[in-house]
């Protein structure tokens, strides 16, 4: 079921995003511009650093790209699939995750991608500016290139629509050019083998290639709700996000056989490059597209329990609140708990996809009248505790007690074994099996 919606007396030509969540939404978005919005998403200084830990998951180069692509083309369909979500109903991810908890319940998921995408709004300022700081040599000047990223994040959030079309035309010649240089200064050295043991495995390495790409699911019917086909947004995020992340893995994971870098030294090692530098500052200044991406995600999530509000104040204050932590905050712990709330994201949203497509065929109530469902909810619960089971993390005491739990029930996670993919097969294997369950308990069996 769409969203029903009046029009809005401000919005003009309709070439921009409504002001608030109870007006006409346009459908301006073409497979085109969707596939140029998520690649230049998907193009980050994150991705390098991903592959090399994906190689050294590894330790081997011809697998370490094997595990890259399987990663990246689960975690696109995935991406692309959440997509879907927003250009069928018409409505943001938080307020289409109401098929599933309802119009209260789904202020939990809503509360939780509000600290994640608040946090890594929070990460992509403070990455920008350090790497600006790296590449003119003062690092007594990160405040103010975080001020500055902080400022023009904003400002794109405020008008989102035309921020994706300035994503099409801006960026489309300089960033290809940077890189392919990168490419050809990593691949003009020979390859060596790959330092460390490799002892994680292939699956593992699968699951830290596809969790960044998995990690935008919630954002994606944020953008997509103003797509003209469903085919369109399924298309330009999976094909758009996934290439570009899968061509940035394969670059660190060259690298690391190349240079000799590893995860901790890559932004570095690139920087210090012939011209290194000019380039790293090139995608540095694409990388402010994420942190504007996670500031309009965090208003449309809040427009979930405050749909009145005008969408350009809830902009302005997130985009304050996520540059003062970019300058203030101390990170040491700060992205295990990043890592957590997003353990909570990957699990869901392959619930919500078997639900969506194969439970419920499409049809969602995504209205202020929509009920909980438990069938979906159950099936996340045990995606989520699945997750946990196979990866307890580092964050101190969160990470005890489930480490406790292994104990309990006597659970020793197989070492080949991946908490994304594991969450995923168990959540929606769960999700359709409830569904499946709560069906017969409505209707009875069927002839």
């Amino acid at each position: 079921m769409a969203v029903t919606t009046a029009p809005d007396k401000h919005a003009g030509n309709q070439l921009e995003a409504p002001l608030t969540l109870t007006t006409e939404t346009p459908r301006t978005l073409g497979l085109f511009d969707q596939t140029a919005m998520w690649g230049n998403f998907g193009i980050s200084l994150f991705g390098p650093v991903t592959g090399a830990y994906v190689a050294a998951y590894t330790g081997d180069l011809l697998t370490a790209l094997l595990a890259s692509l399987v990663g990246s083309v689960v975690g696109a369909l995935i991406l692309g699939a959440s997509a879907v979500f927003g250009s069928h109903t018409g409505a943001p991810a938080m307020v289409a995750l109401r098929g599933m908890f309802g119009r209260r319940g789904s202020v939990v998921p809503t509360v939780l991608n509000i600290a994640q995408s608040v946090g890594w709004a929070t990460v992509e300022i403070i990455l920008i500016s350090t790497v600006a700081a790296q590449v003119l040599g003062g690092s007594d000047w990160r405040w103010a290139w975080a001020l500055i990223a902080g400022v023009v994040a904003t400002t794109m959030a405020i008008r989102p629509l035309g921020s994706v079309r300035l994503l099409r035309k801006g960026m489309v010649l300089l960033v290809p050019l940077a890189s392919a240089y990168l490419f050809y200064e990593v691949l003009s050295h020979p390859v060596h083998e790959i330092p460390g043991s490799g002892s994680y495995g292939f699956w593992p390495a699968v699951d830290v290639a596809m969790a960044g790409i998995v990690s935008f699911s919630p954002l994606a019917a944020d953008y997509s709700r103003h797509s003209r086909t469903n085919r369109a947004a399924f298309g330009g995020a999976a094909i758009g996000y996934g290439t570009a992340a899968l061509v940035y893995l394969v670059l660190g994971a060259f690298a690391v056989a190349t240079l000799a870098t590893d995860a901790d030294t890559m932004i570095a090692t690139l920087v210090a490059l012939p011209v290194g530098a000019l380039t790293l500052a090139i995608l540095a200044v694409d990388e402010v597209d994420e942190a504007f991406a996670n500031i309009y995600s965090t208003t449309m999530s809040t427009h979930n329990v405050l749909p009145q509000v005008d969408r350009r104040v809830i902009s302005a204050a997130i985009g304050v609140i996520a540059t003062a932590l970019a300058l203030f905050i101390n990170m040491d712990g700060y992205t295990d708990f990043l890592y957590l709330v997003g353990s909570v994201f990957i699990p869901l949203f392959a619930v919500a996809t078997a639900d969506f497509f194969v439970v419920c065929r499409m049809r969602w109530d995504v209205s202020d009248r929509a009920s909980f469902r438990w069938a979906p909810v159950a099936a996340w619960l045990v995606g989520f505790v699945s997750y946990q089971l196979l990866n307890p993390g580092t964050l101190r005491g969160w990470s005890d007690f489930w480490y406790d739990v292994q104990g309990w029930i006597h659970f020793t996670p197989p070492v080949w074994m991946g908490a994304s993919i594991g969450s995923i097969l168990v959540g929606g294997a769960t999700a359709t099996l409830f569904g499946l369950i709560a069906h017969v308990t409505r209707h009875g069996v069927t002839r």
